[in-house]
C-alpha cells in the first residue's frame, strides 16, 4: 500500500514538473510587436490623415548633391555656379545660384561667361599673363580657385557667412557688394542687372 502511494506521489510530481507548452509562432510574434512598439510623430493634417487613412507614414523626398564630372557634363554657366558652392562647401540653394549667375554676368558678358576661364574675374590662384588679367587652366580649377577664396579670406567673411546660411538672393548680393571682391562695389547695387541670366553651354574644352 505504502509503495502504490509512493508511485502515485511520484508520478504526480513528475506531472507537476512537466516543462510548459511552448507559445505558438504568432504569439511570439505578437508579444514582441507589442514590446517594441513605436510612435509616429506627424506635424501635418494631411500627414496624419494620409497615416489614418493607409497606416503608411508620409516620407520626405531626399536630395543627393550632384558631382564635379556631372557638373562639368553639363557644362553650363549655372553649372559652374553650383561647382564654387560644391566646392566652398556652402548650400546648393537655388537664391545661391542665381546669385552666382548674376556675379559671373557683372563679371564677364552672358554669352562669353567662360572668357579666360575666369567666369568671376578672380585673381585667388589664377596665373597673370601680360595684360595683367588673370586665367586659371580650365573651368574646374576656376570654381576651385573662387571657393578657396571665399572660404579663405577674411574681406569675403559677410559673403561667405550669407552662403553658409542659405541667405537670400538680396542678402547675398548685399554681402557682395560690402566685399572688397570689386573696387567699385559695384555702385553698392545700382550696377547689378536682375533679369533672368541665360542658360550658356562653354566649349567642353574650357572644362578641361
Amino acid at each position: 500500500m505504502a509503495g502504490a502511494l509512493v508511485a502515485a506521489f511520484g508520478m504526480t510530481a513528475s506531472l507537476a514538473l512537466a516543462p510548459p507548452e511552448r507559445p505558438s509562432q504568432a504569439s511570439v510574434v505578437h508579444a514582441y510587436a507589442v514590446s517594441h512598439a513605436q510612435e509616429v510623430e506627424v506635424e501635418t493634417d494631411e500627414a496624419a490623415e494620409h497615416l489614418e487613412e493607409t497606416g503608411a507614414a508620409v516620407r520626405d523626398e531626399f536630395d543627393a548633391t550632384t558631382g564635379i564630372e556631372t557638373l562639368k557634363a553639363g557644362g553650363t554657366n549655372y553649372d559652374w555656379a553650383k561647382l564654387v558652392l560644391l566646392f566652398a562647401g556652402f548650400p546648393q540653394t537655388d537664391d545661391s545660384v542665381t546669385v552666382i549667375t548674376r556675379w559671373m554676368r557683372q563679371e564677364n558678358y552672358e554669352d562669353s561667361w567662360w572668357n579666360r576661364n575666369n567666369p568671376l574675374n578672380n585673381g585667388w590662384g589664377a596665373s597673370y599673363g601680360p595684360g595683367g588679367t588673370g586665367s586659371n587652366v580650365n573651368l574646374v580649377e576656376a570654381a576651385r580657385n573662387a571657393a578657396d577664396a571665399l572660404t579663405s579670406f577674411s574681406g569675403y567673411s559677410g559673403i561667405r557667412a550669407a552662403f553658409e546660411a542659405g541667405a537670400d538672393s538680396a542678402t547675398i548680393e548685399a554681402a557682395i557688394w560690402a566685399s572688397p571682391w570689386a573696387s567699385g562695389h559695384y555702385a553698392n547695387g545700382s550696377h547689378w542687372h536682375y533679369t533672368p541670366v541665360t542658360v550658356v553651354t562653354a566649349p567642353a574644352s574650357a572644362w578641361g
